[in-house]
């Protein structure tokens, strides 16, 4: 069917049989579009102590505990997992920082065009806010705030999603939050949970005077060679509250927080659209507001986004064939159309708020089981994740593929960066 903005609304797609066996499947997640998608495809779900699963729908401790040499657990050539054994080097956001500042100063050294600084400062590497982790750079974050006095700062767990714990701050003595109990909505965690403490991106793109920022999915089959898949249907998560910079709104998380999780508590959430608007429909929103050129090169920013902080965990990243990865990219646009990387989730929400969410959901899971299932699996003589050769599938582009001809979109970027000329962007077409 065709939205009223002309674009195609996917239905749950056909599925396909990967063989004339019968999947043995288990999943920590009681998640409705998982459960649909096995019994779609016929597939046996099995005990959460039956070892003979084919595929594991796991949480990342279910991971850790089976990638834990003490278990003496081995994975055969038929089994499949939804996440490399040491995802969080990309996805707890201490190391995603520390991996990061390693990996652009290599670029630097290298003379990488990536890393070449612009009029203002800044690199096409320089996507994620500045950023310090505490309590080690603590006395690193004292000099970069007494150098920016008037400047906001984040403050946000290492290893906790949906806006637990997170709280802004504006004055050094505000961060005593951190270690003190509270009984405001964003109570800090105890002192020996490690934070990070970031630059806030205070200047944000509003649309009818409200913060958003994106959810979008990228699938990783394999980290070396590298291959990346980009989902087209992420969406825009919108603040009930309109924002302001005020400091004496700091403490309002419904301004600042874009979280499903704290925004549905907000009297104004609208739980007929959940305040999300699919990816698609913004980008047609910004072509009509910023216009064709900018709206482009901002989704070929985010592209880069994408591939070069996937880039940044590759040496360090166990790759393990039997694994893959869907990750949730939350990226905020600044006011000036470039993008932010806010943090990677491993465990993106599988929850669903409206219909349409719903659907989204169901295609994503299914898309993914297309790609990543070798074909006649689990009786395939091939084996691994990464046996898919089709560019596309579903709502999944090939975004980058180290092993084939490297990304034309990556080196039209290289070159764009060398001789100033505009560029478009290749995918959420």
């Amino acid at each position: 069917t065709q939205s009223t903005w002309g674009i195609r609304r996917f239905e749950v797609l056909g599925v396909v049989i990967m063989s004339s066996g019968r999947v043995r499947c288990r999943s920590d997640l009681d998640k409705s579009v998982i459960i649909a998608n096995f019994e779609k495809r016929g597939w046996l779900k099995v005990a959460l102590d039956d070892e003979s699963w084919h595929f594991y729908w796991a949480n990342v401790h279910t991971v850790k505990c089976i990638f834990n040499p003490e278990t003496g657990y081995r994975l055969t050539d038929n089994q499949i997992l939804n996440h490399f054994p040491n995802h969080y080097e990309l996805t707890r956001k201490d190391l995603m920082v520390k991996n990061m500042k390693k990996y652009r100063k290599e670029m630097e050294r290298e003379g990488h065009p990536l890393a070449v600084k612009d009029a203002n400062g800044m690199s096409a590497l320089d996507f994620v806010p500045t950023t310090y982790n505490m309590p080690a750079d603590y006395s690193l974050f004292v000099e970069e705030f007494r150098r920016h006095p008037h400047a906001t700062w984040i403050m946000k767990p290492s290893a906790k999603a949906r806006g637990i714990g997170v709280f802004l701050v504006s004055r050094l003595n505000q961060i005593k939050k951190w270690s003190q109990p509270s009984k405001s909505s964003y109570q800090a965690l105890p002192l020996k949970d490690s934070y990070v403490i970031a630059r806030y991106v205070d200047d944000p793109l509003l649309i009818g005077g409200r913060k958003f920022d994106l959810r979008i999915y990228v699938l990783v089959t394999s980290y070396r060679p590298l291959k990346v898949y980009l989902h087209r249907d992420g969406f825009a998560r919108f603040c009930t509250a309109k924002y302001t910079s005020d400091v004496a709104e700091l403490d309002n998380m419904f301004v600042h927080l874009t979280n499903v999780a704290i925004q549905k508590n907000a009297d104004a959430y609208n739980d007929k659209h959940g305040g999300k608007w699919n990816i698609r429909l913004l980008q047609l929103y910004l072509q009509a507001v910023k216009g064709h050129a900018a709206t482009e090169k901002l989704f070929a920013d985010m592209n880069t986004l994408i591939i070069q902080s996937l880039k940044a965990v590759q040496n360090v990243m166990i790759n393990d064939k039997h694994c893959f990865e869907c990750y949730g990219y939350d990226i905020l646009i600044d006011a000036s159309l470039k993008p932010w990387l806010l943090e990677v989730n491993a465990s993106p929400s599988l929850t669903w708020t409206t219909e349409s969410d719903r659907i989204l959901k169901t295609n994503l899971i299914n898309d993914i089981f297309n790609i990543v299932l070798p074909p006649g699996f689990p009786e395939s003589s091939k084996s691994g994740c990464n046996t898919f050769q089709e560019r596309s599938s579903g709502g999944f582009d090939l975004l980058f593929d180290e092993a084939g001809e490297q990304s034309s979109l990556e080196m039209e970027r290289a070159r764009r960066l060398l001789s100033k000329r505009p560029q478009s962007a290749t995918l959420w077409r």
